[in-house]
């Protein structure tokens, strides 16, 4: 009797370690072969799709060739094949008599039709398909107000998702060993990773802080929770310390899953010396939350991922001022926090959270951009670039979004002064005004002579400030 052969399909969950996916796959049969597609439609700008930015592509390729050789070490392969998952993965599982297909779900709306009609192909062609939820730590379906309805705001969401998570008590599995690999003859020809890893085409794979692979993320996570994550509360609102995971494209991706995060913070509690301590941990553990809010609400609300959740922001007279956004995308617009902001994620493909509030601000209710001018941006940018993370971000600062709080405009040099107060993180990323005094700095005054090459400021905040709130009261009716 011969071993049925099981095809697991790699997506937002690139690690062997704490793979539920996997581990279900694996309990079918030990013969389980990898495969990841690498689909035009998410890594290469599309009609439909937000670009894959050359920085998360870096990370993505880089983590498939470590995630490779993990294959091999349990004893089977992974597989990585290029085009439409639609065609692409019933002709492979036919090819290698893959009995069962299994992966983990997503909630993006592209990703959700796609897994609809590979579904649909498999089992008309009379193959098992096994799915369910890794990505997250409790189920979209399974968070709704006592009503029976999904989630609009984050407070009530934490309640809720922190009683299920202490009550799951979720653990870790093992990764699988032992596995058996295909009869090579059946392996698909061709290897499109080397050639990818030679034309992502981003430059800052020495500075971006966060590593690519499975064995960096524990690494990251485990030097996170012996050290910084003590102090995370108040640390990570201040640019210039390193007090934050840098795990955000490791979650992203699906180098570390959200459990072994959870679980680490539960081990760091132990630790804790201080009710500083432990409300630093829990703050980290809200952050876990923030993520999973905004993930349930793009499966719930998929429209978010088209535009404003309220309404009212579709009739937002915009000014749209292409140079002013060229000048913000460029880290030019005259205000030093703004500008070293953008120049950190241009040069490392990463922005401290703290600065991507601050940046987004001042695009949308400064120079009046839309919104998701600023969404685009970052999804061309960012490391970490998720839909549903950038998406939320980007609504909450906008006050387009799922927020009780109606309008929100943060003062720039006010923001630079209560973060950056010595002025450091300015220093590092605009080093033409390393000689500017902090006061002025941080204000963003800059006499001409001090000012030399740098930019005058775009604009005067207070005046966009009142001119912001008087556009957004021609919508409020």
């Amino acid at each position: 009797m011969t071993t049925p052969r099981v095809l697991f399909w790699h997506r937002r969950d690139l690690r062997l370690t704490d793979n539920l996916g996997l581990a279900a796959a694996a309990a079918i049969s030990p013969a389980v072969t990898g495969v990841y597609v690498l689909d035009p439609q998410v890594i290469s700008p599309s009609e439909h799709l937000l670009p894959m930015a050359p920085a998360r592509l870096w990370f993505l390729i880089e983590s498939l060739i470590e995630l490779q050789q993990r294959w091999r070490d349990a004893g089977s392969r992974l597989l990585v094949v290029e085009g439409d998952p639609v065609q692409l993965l019933p002709q492979l599982a036919e090819r290698i008599a893959a009995e069962a297909v299994v992966w983990n779900r997503d909630v993006e709306p592209y990703a959700r039709e796609r897994d609809r009609q590979v579904a649909q192909r498999l089992q008309a062609d009379g193959r098992k398909v096994v799915v369910d939820w890794d990505q997250l730590l409790i189920a979209p379906e399974l968070l709704k107000t006592g009503g029976g309805d999904p989630y609009r705001v984050y407070g009530p969401f934490l309640r809720n998702w922190r009683g299920q998570v202490q009550a799951k008590q979720p653990v870790t599995v093992p990764a699988p060993a032992g596995l058996v690999d295909l009869d090579p003859a059946a392996v698909p020809s061709g290897e499109p990773l080397m050639a990818r890893r030679d034309s992502h085409g981003f430059k800052g794979t020495e500075l971006c802080p966060c590593r690519p692979g499975e064995a960096a993320a524990m690494q990251q996570l485990t030097s996170f929770c012996d050290g910084a994550l003590f102090g995370y509360e108040p640390d990570r609102n201040f640019p210039g310390v390193v007090g934050t995971s840098y795990l955000s494209a490791a979650l992203s991706v699906g180098t570390l899953s959200p459990r072994q995060a959870w679980s680490a913070a539960q081990e760091a509690r132990e630790q804790a010396r201080s009710e500083e301590q432990l409300h630093a941990i829990a703050v980290w553990e809200q952050e876990l939350c923030w993520r999973e809010f905004y993930q349930q609400a793009l499966f719930h609300f998929p429209e978010l991922s088209d535009g404003p959740y309220r309404e009212q922001w579709r009739r937002f007279p915009w000014e749209n001022n292409e140079d002013w956004f060229d000048f913000w995308r460029e880290g030019q617009t005259g205000m030093p926090i703004i500008d070293a902001a953008m120049r950190q994620l241009n040069q490392t493909g990463w922005m401290h959270n703290r600065c991507r509030m601050i940046v987004a601000s001042y695009l949308v209710k400064d120079l009046i951009c839309d919104w998701r001018w600023g969404e685009r941006a970052f999804m061309e940018l960012e490391v970490d670039g998720d839909l549903a993370a950038n998406n939320g971000g980007w609504q909450w600062s906008a006050s387009s979004g799922m927020d009780p709080k109606p309008l929100r405009i943060f003062n720039p040099a006010t923001q630079a002064s209560k973060f950056d107060a010595a002025g450091d993180y300015i220093r590092q990323w605009v080093p033409e005004l390393r000689h500017v005094n902090t006061k002025d700095l941080l204000s963003g005054e800059i006499g001409a002579l001090e000012r030399r090459d740098y930019p005058e400021p775009l604009v005067n905040h207070k005046t966009q400030q009142a001119k912001f709130k008087a556009l957004y009261a021609t919508i409020r009716s």
